[in-house]
């Protein structure tokens, strides 16, 4: 017989968002099913996805308030009589950012119910490669049938379970933006962009903050010529604790409720432990696929990742199933890129287009205290793809005009263009450390996606005086000599 709906989608984060609403556009009957599954530490949240209530927006509030911390600071430099000490009170904050999170969940279920798109807030399983078993909380059960379904239920953070008291004690950035209480003194383990941007903005207003890297910061960013270390160099002079060369191997609670976190330091051969309030991983994340039931359709997923493997139009091993977002093989863990995706899938199951999505030259942005955000290629996958004889690196340290009357350091503010050496030196990437690093990236993100060259960046006029400006007079150069190590272009 004939489906219920056109689409379905599982998943309610920003692509699977995207996608039901632009299906919608083109008066399809469109359905979605999310559930969110609490964190083992209880943590849960509405409709919207990881970026809504647990990423990109409470994060970038939260380094907001402690940006205007810094502020704080500046601000008698510049003539401004403030009290000191300033006090920062932790559930001020937190209650409104997470009434602003809420605010988001509902705006949500307002758009889905103005475009007409069914909600269910349901946990969703295959039963069949078109029908899908809904069930909720209390366990009422649906069945939902549809001649096209998109997964899009992304990823949550992974533990790490082999740590003793790891899962019991510890939280994740799931938890994190949802806390009542201040977490106190907090250590993260690992060093992944979050455990920094974390790390950042609770030592920007005013906690007691570790983190613990056993190898390099922020790996799968730009290394060379420690750009990545500039970050973390940056956020030790800011007050961020750092423990090199360490991992932890057991967490115990005390009877002061206080976490013992006992940890080897490698370089050194020795044990040592701490006492923290609040330990928080961040070990990377994992696709949330395990109740999906793939196996029982047939769609196919990397058996070491987990991940979905999908082709140029998203689309899986079953023809009329497909993946969107962070769950997807091979593609950015962004929200801009699965909303795109979402939008450019909708438009050619049902608007007559072929277009498919440009995952090349996406711009992103670490919002640690000092913002690193890149563009395009790292120094090391340029020399990868096209030879280190063949690369010609431009680069230089400047000096933000906000940091000189404030007196504040510059050291680490710092910036990097990858280009070809020959023709017309076509950039690869651009790659930028300083204030505001985010809308810098964005506008140059533009011309570097139309193949904007070292040439033609010259002769851009910049807006005077703007951090971005320095970018467009990068005139030190330095030939590129890495020896690359990674893989693919």
């Amino acid at each position: 017989g004939k489906n219920e709906y056109d689409l379905l989608v599982i998943g309610g984060g920003s692509g699977g968002l995207a996608c039901a609403k632009e299906a919608a556009q083109f008066g399809r009957k469109v359905a979605v099913l999310d559930y969110v599954e609490p964190s083992p530490q209880g943590t849960s949240w509405g409709l919207g996805g990881t970026c809504v209530n647990v990423g990109c927006i409470p994060k970038k509030l939260m380094h907001q308030a402690a940006l205007l911390g810094s502020a704080l600071k500046d601000a008698q430099h510049y003539g401004w009589n403030i009290a000191q000490p300033v006090h920062h009170t932790w559930s001020v904050m937190a209650q409104a950012v997470q009434n602003y999170v809420k605010s988001l969940n509902w705006g949500h279920r307002v758009q889905l119910q103005d475009k007409k798109v069914k909600y269910f807030n349901m946990k969703g399983s295959f039963s069949d490669p078109h029908t899908v078993r809904g069930l909720t909380k209390a366990g009422k059960e649906i069945v939902v049938t549809a001649d096209y379904i998109v997964l899009a239920t992304g990823g949550r953070p992974k533990y790490p379970t082999h740590i003793a008291g790891a899962l019991e004690y510890g939280i994740t950035s799931d938890d994190l933006f949802w806390l009542k209480e201040s977490p106190g003194k907090t250590l993260t383990p690992f060093v992944f962009n979050v455990s920094l941007e974390c790390a950042g903005f609770l030592t920007g207003i005013g906690l007691d903050t570790t983190v613990m890297m056993r190898s390099i910061p922020l790996r799968g960013f730009d290394q060379a010529r420690q750009m990545a270390s500039l970050v973390t160099e940056h956020m030790e002079s800011y007050g961020t604790k750092f423990l090199k060369r360490c991992f932890p191997t057991k967490v115990e609670k005390l009877k002061s409720n206080r976490l013992q976190v006992t940890w080897k330091n490698t370089d050194l051969g020795t044990e040592e432990s701490d006492s923290f309030d609040t330990v928080m991983w961040a070990v990377g994340r994992a696709p949330d696929t395990k109740t999906l039931n793939l196996e029982a359709v047939g769609v196919k997923t990397n058996s070491e990742t987990g991940k979905i493997i999908v082709d140029a139009s998203e689309a899986t091993s079953v023809p009329h199933i497909y993946a969107i977002g962070d769950i997807t093989e091979g593609r950015p863990e962004l929200t801009p890129t699965a909303i795109a995706a979402g939008k450019l899938l909708a438009q050619r199951l049902f608007g007559h287009s072929s277009e498919l999505m440009d995952y090349d030259n996406v711009p992103t942005t670490v919002f640690t205290p000092l913002e690193y955000g890149c563009v395009g290629l790292s120094e090391e996958m340029a020399v990868q793809c096209h030879g280190s004889d063949n690369i010609e690196v431009f680069h230089a340290y400047y000096k933000p005009l906000e940091f000189t009357v404030a007196e504040r350091d510059a050291t680490q503010c710092y910036m990097k263009m990858v280009c070809l050496r020959e023709g017309e030196q076509r950039i690869l990437g651009l790659h930028f450390i300083g204030p505001n690093a985010g809308e810098v990236i964005q506008g140059f993100a533009l011309g570097i996606k139309c193949g904007a060259t070292y040439p033609q960046l010259m002769k851009t006029v910049g807006i005077h005086p703007t951090c971005a400006e320095e970018v467009t007079k990068l005139h030190i150069t330095k030939r590129s000599g890495l020896d690359a190590t990674v893989t693919g272009c």
